[in-house]
């Protein structure tokens, strides 16, 4: 077997592996009809009930537009917070109780204020991504502005840069590796909070969708859902790992 070819081959095996697994745990339990609700078989035709409504697909894309909104404001508030605190130390003094503070804190844990202050709907979804997803940018920018070696610095200033071209040609290079790793975790942690985010009050999104099934008692449709979330994850980070390099 070639080494290009083992990695297809063994992570095949692992989802058969889990497919297995699944098929006898859904069916060892004779007579619970929730749990065999949940067995592979009914998996298609979950899904051609949730195509039939026409909700999957609108669903997804919502889900979608929310996580990138909120990514963009992490990114837009992560980044210029972090080359604030890693460039200067009084900066780095004056903010370190308040982002270890509010770092520490679960961005659900803000679900009640977002909805106070922006009523229902996409608004408190998006901020909650963005509390999620801006302390890893933050973080990992600041991490690229340590590690910035500083005779580059004095390089460019003695060639009479400006500092705004010392950004551009010295310090934007050399953090880029940081922020990149910064924004991939962002988008892993934020798909993971999206999910009950979205069941605040929305009528839209995978997350309402999950609710919404549970409440029809139509558990099939609840995993089918379940699986989209998984998969939808797998491919987001893939792509961040593609667009990113």
């Amino acid at each position: 077997m070639s080494k290009q070819a083992r990695p297809w081959v063994l992570g095949s095996a692992g989802i058969v592996f889990a497919l297995i697994l699944w098929w006898i745990f859904t069916h060892s339990a004779t007579g619970n009809t929730m749990i065999t609700a949940f067995a592979p078989e009914n998996i298609p035709s979950a899904f051609a009930a949730l195509f039939s409504r026409g909700v999957l697909l609108s669903d997804i894309g919502v889900s979608l537009w929310r996580l990138l909104a909120g990514l963009l404001i992490a990114g837009v508030i992560g980044i210029p917070l972090g080359l604030a605190i890693g460039f200067w130390r009084g900066v780095d003094q004056f903010s370190a109780p308040l982002v270890q503070f509010l770092r520490m804190v679960s961005p659900l844990s803000w679900a009640p204020i977002a909805v106070a202050l922006f009523g229902v709907g996409s608004s408190p979804v998006i901020f909650l991504v963005a509390m999620a997803a801006v302390w890893p940018i933050t973080l990992n920018t600041v991490s690229g502005v340590r590690a910035l070696d500083r005779q580059h610095l004095q390089v460019a200033q003695t060639l009479g840069a400006t500092p705004f071209e010392t950004l551009r040609t010295v310090v934007v290079p050399s953090i880029k590796p940081y922020v990149l790793s910064g924004i991939r975790l962002a988008l892993g942690i934020a798909w993971v909070i999206i999910v009950p985010a979205e069941m605040l009050g929305v009528s839209s999104g995978l997350g309402y969708e999950i609710l919404n099934a549970r409440d029809r008692l139509a558990y099939d449709e609840m995993l089918a859902v379940i699986l989209v979330i998984g998969a939808l994850g797998m491919v987001l980070d893939w792509v961040a790992q593609k667009v990113l390099r």
